[in-house]
């Protein structure tokens, strides 16, 4: 723990204008990013007695070991600059909400030739045209397909769209009237375009036009005694009722708006937002989050307002943002959504009429979603910790381990060796910061020797940063160029090391550690064959009991360790058997592939297999087994195959040639 007195700046040195500041542990981590109209005003306020503070305050200043700032001009960029951060750093104390699915939308890709109508997820790309998002994916289906009877727009793949035009026929969409069939030139590209227009017109809330329109149709119609389009025009006008009909009108003033509402307690908060364009609500979708920052309503608002709109700009950002809190710099914030729509944006609290009655359902879906999610969740945070707890009582370490990493070596007869490491932080996967490794060195069925090199190799990085700058930089660590060339992000040092092993395993990584002078981490392996713990230097396991929760935590760690490493080794198999002599064999797939490799050890020996030895493998019938023997004896044994991994010429064991 730090006295926040050791780092706190001297008086003067802090300017008195806007900016914003970062907080760092003795890692260099950074561990809080916050903004201020004078910088010198809100850091005197970190810097009080300890018992003044709010307690996650208190937290995150012990926590910290230096602060620094940067300076801007408005109030405006300092809120931009600590939205960038924010998404640079991840900061461990700041607020961030959790969404916990990717929401779908209906998109019109604009940016086509031909248009097409679908659903979509993720980020949003230039020239398509979003509505939504939408709660379930089935529900913008529905919509889709009742309107497909007015606004026949392609909603076919690019592959399938190839195909029909290749083939002079439609598919089953362009034989019953929902698709206009451009892929047979049924209709021109302009006047595909032209519905493609019509139909996101529609969506966007300009729907009594196309309504009127149809009606007036089916009455001239009617008129000259055409009954069958009447009637053809009829249905048409209730499929688009029925389609409007999903999004109920709730605001009669054809409102463009988003409502944002805030259910929270001293611990987490929860965030709704429900989507209203042209008077109707075309999308919800919600938030949680740890209250880990001492936090009120207009800063949680202010925190979603940043999330919801810091990568949109456009007609995503609406005319009016409801929410039931402004934030502490509301003209600020206003000014930065204006910039964002590039037009006047109105951020308020409703105060009365159908506007008000609408915020009031927002905050009720909050309020349940809070509840669901401390339902779902209660048991986690306390399991979680007694698991953190129980790990480090057994281990004797100091504290709990706050991050753990954990290492697993995975080969295939002794080819292919590879490595994983995953990183497990408050009892959680941080998914963004595994890492896969490949022993190069050597081939053989040594995971002793593969451990001790993987766990050197990551910490002599961690080595070299630290001898370079003199503190330990987490941005500044370049992976091997060798693995795959994309920079590499390894955090700060964990406080444990796992080893998915026993005894040996344990005292490679103890030795790799000792080697590069490093004896602040703790190490330890966990045993599959009966879930033992082993410590380095000791003769016997740590055996933890069957309901600990700490040996749940270390069991998954392991686990997800091992799965990581096996889908990497697999991958890497499957590019070295694609130009084996059994491409050759009909109806022989990849996991049959595998699986005769794996039984007989490599190629060659399964060219001195019998058939009747090659039936006895899982799954190979006679058949294929008298196919298999063909193929191999008519492959020349003189061509090697290439290792797609590599480019090195592969004999037929499977190794490289000198």
């Amino acid at each position: 723990m730090a006295d926040p007195s050791s780092y706190r700046p001297k008086p003067g040195q802090i300017p008195d204008s806007p900016g914003v500041y970062k907080f760092r542990d003795e890692h260099r981590r950074v561990i809080y990013v916050g903004k201020a109209k004078s910088l010198r005003q809100r850091l005197a306020n970190y810097f009080q007695p300890l018992a003044s503070l709010h307690p996650r305050t208190a937290t995150m200043v012990t926590t910290a070991a230096s602060v620094e700032w940067t300076v801007v001009s408005t109030e405006v960029e300092a809120l931009q600059l600590e939205y960038s951060w924010i998404k640079e750093y991840d900061p461990r104390f700041n607020v961030k909400y959790r969404d916990d699915k990717s929401y779908p939308y209906l998109a019109v890709t604009m940016n086509e030739e031909f248009p097409r109508v679908q659903v979509m997820r993720g980020h949003k790309k230039k020239g398509v045209r979003y509505f939504g998002p939408y709660a379930h994916a089935w529900a913008i289906r529905e919509t889709v397909d009742l309107m497909l009877r007015v606004f026949p727009v392609r909603t076919c793949s690019a592959g399938v769209f190839r195909n029909a035009a290749s083939a002079g026929r439609p598919c089953l969409l362009g034989y019953i009237g929902k698709c206009s069939a451009p892929c047979v030139g049924r209709v021109t590209p302009e006047e595909h375009r032209e519905l493609a227009e019509e139909f996101s017109d529609f969506m966007a809330g300009r729907t009594g036009t196309y309504i009127r329109r149809l009606e007036k149709q089916m009455m001239l119609a009617a008129e000259d005694m055409e009954y069958e389009k009447a009637g053809r025009l009829r249905d048409d006008i209730e499929a688009l009722r029925r389609a409007m009909e999903k999004s109920a009108v709730v605001l009669a003033d054809a409102t463009d708006a988003d409502l944002i509402a805030l259910a929270e307690d001293e611990l987490e908060a929860a965030v709704q937002i429900f989507h209203v364009r042209g008077g109707r609500v075309r999308g919800q979708r919600g938030w949680v989050t740890d209250k880990v920052e001492a936090v009120d309503t207009a800063g949680l608002v202010e925190h979603a307002l940043q999330q919801l709109y810091g990568e949109e700009s456009g007609d995503a950002v609406p005319k009016e943002v409801l929410v039931p809190a402004l934030p502490e710099d509301a003209e600020a914030v206003t000014a930065w959504l204006t910039g964002r729509r590039g037009s006047n944006v109105s951020l308020r609290i409703p105060q009365r009429g159908d506007k008000k009655d609408l915020m009031t359902t927002v905050a009720r879906n909050a309020q349940q979603a809070l509840v669901l999610h401390k339902t779902k969740r209660a048991s986690d945070l306390t399991t979680r910790s007694r698991a953190l707890e129980e790990i480090a009582e057994a281990l004797d370490l100091e504290s709990a381990p706050l991050r753990i990493e954990c290492f697993d070596i995975s080969h295939l007869q002794g080819e292919d060796v590879v490595a994983s490491m995953v990183v497990f932080e408050d009892g959680l996967p941080r998914k963004s910061e595994y890492r896969r490794f490949q022993i190069k060195g050597f081939e053989g069925q040594d995971d002793v020797r593969s451990m001790h090199e993987v766990i050197g190799r990551r910490f002599r990085r961690y080595l070299a940063e630290k001898e370079r700058t003199g503190e330990w930089d987490p941005e500044g660590v370049v992976e091997d160029p060798e693995e795959t060339g994309r920079p590499k992000r390894f955090a700060y040092p964990p406080q444990l090391v796992v080893v998915d092993g026993g005894q040996p395993q344990v005292a490679a990584a103890r030795r790799a550690l000792d080697e590069l002078g490093i004896d602040d981490i703790a190490v330890c392996g966990l045993a599959k064959r009966l879930e033992e713990v082993w410590l380095p230097g000791d003769d016997d396991p740590v055996v933890l009991p069957r309901s600990s929760e700490g040996l749940y935590l270390l069991q998954r760690v392991r686990d997800t360790a091992h799965d990581f490493a096996i889908r990497y080794q697999r991958s890497k198999r499957t590019k070295r058997i694609r130009t084996s002599p059994l491409d050759e064999v009909p109806g022989l797939g990849d996991t049959r592939k595998r699986a005769l490799i794996k039984h007989f050890g490599s190629v060659k020996r399964l060219r001195q297999a019998t058939i009747e030895q090659i039936c006895e493998v899982p799954g190979m019938g006679r058949k294929t087994a008298e196919a298999v023997v063909v193929a191999l004896a008519q492959a020349a044994p003189a061509a090697p195959a290439v290792n797609t991994a590599t480019g090195e010429i592969m004999d037929d064991d499977g190794g490289g040639t000198a």
